[in-house]
């Protein structure tokens, strides 16, 4: 069983929890730092070799936390455009194209190992959407997608992959290809998020910043960085909140603090 709710309140730490964060202040060196953000897209590629695509299951959540999908049409049938910025193997795009079928989706990853999965999946059509390799923070999307030209971005545990000096690359990237008046829907992990707590030490990259044994990076956001991050952009902030679950584990009596932001920002 789990119970969720949302509110502005970030997770209370146990003491204990506390004073392990509070123990855990060394940084990984500036030199390995400095490797890891070149090696970035080879060990997104190496996660991607290895699991396949196993590793996260199909996303049909979506639909049912972002009411907005259906929200932004104008009428009913009316034939949307989104953008998945960070697709992955296509975990949230194809059960969103079954779903619903008056999209055509956009969609890139970092991985090009990623996007070939997808375009090798059997529910891949390029009728109905169009899926390419593209680096965020430095490929212009315009090269892929005309300017203020779609309806929805979703950006779903994507922005915490990538080191925050570059989150507003990625942002001020999206803002192009948005039609006036839509919006980027947001999800991605919480401070004090379960996988925080369990980073062992010398995982530390900068604060609320970490990485894991396989050299991919996680960020875990607060609700202030990430209305700063957008507003910056030019953004209007519409919803921004955290979502807060306990997921319980019965046989073995866990109980496992889940911590996510959930956000929506709209194009002025």
């Amino acid at each position: 069983g789990a119970f969720q709710r949302k509110g502005h309140s970030a997770r209370v730490l146990s003491p204990e929890e506390a004073e392990r964060l509070a123990k855990d202040q060394v940084l990984v060196s500036e030199f390995k730092q400095l490797k890891l953000e070149k090696e970035a897209q080879k060990n997104w590629d190496l996660f991607y070799k290895r699991n396949s695509t196993n590793f996260f299951k199909d996303r049909h959540w979506t639909t049912r936390e972002f009411q907005e999908l259906k929200a932004c049409r104008e009428f009913t049938d009316q034939k949307l455009t989104i953008l998945e910025a960070g697709c992955g193997v296509g975990n949230c795009l194809f059960p969103l194209l079954e779903e619903d079928l008056n999209i055509f989706a956009y969609a890139c990853d970092f991985s090009p190992r990623a996007v070939e999965y997808v375009k090798k999946n059997a529910l891949y059509s390029t009728e109905r959407c169009k899926v390419f390799h593209c680096d965020l923070t430095k490929d212009d999307l315009l090269d892929n997608i005309p300017a203020d030209s779609v309806d929805v971005v979703t950006l779903i545990f994507v922005l915490s992959a990538i080191h925050p000096d570059k989150m507003h690359l990625v942002l001020k990237n999206i803002y192009k290809v948005l039609k006036p008046g839509k919006c980027v829907l947001f999800r991605d992990y919480g401070l004090y998020d379960h996988a925080m707590l369990r980073f062992k030490s010398s995982s530390k990259l900068g604060e609320n910043f970490y990485v894991r044994q396989d050299g991919t990076r996680s960020y875990f956001f607060t609700e202030e960085f990430l209305s700063q991050l957008f507003k910056a952009e030019g953004y209007e902030q519409v919803v921004n909140e955290y979502v807060q679950r306990e997921t319980v584990n019965r046989k073995e009596d866990l109980r496992v603090p889940r911590v996510f932001l959930q956000g929506k920002f709209q194009k002025p």
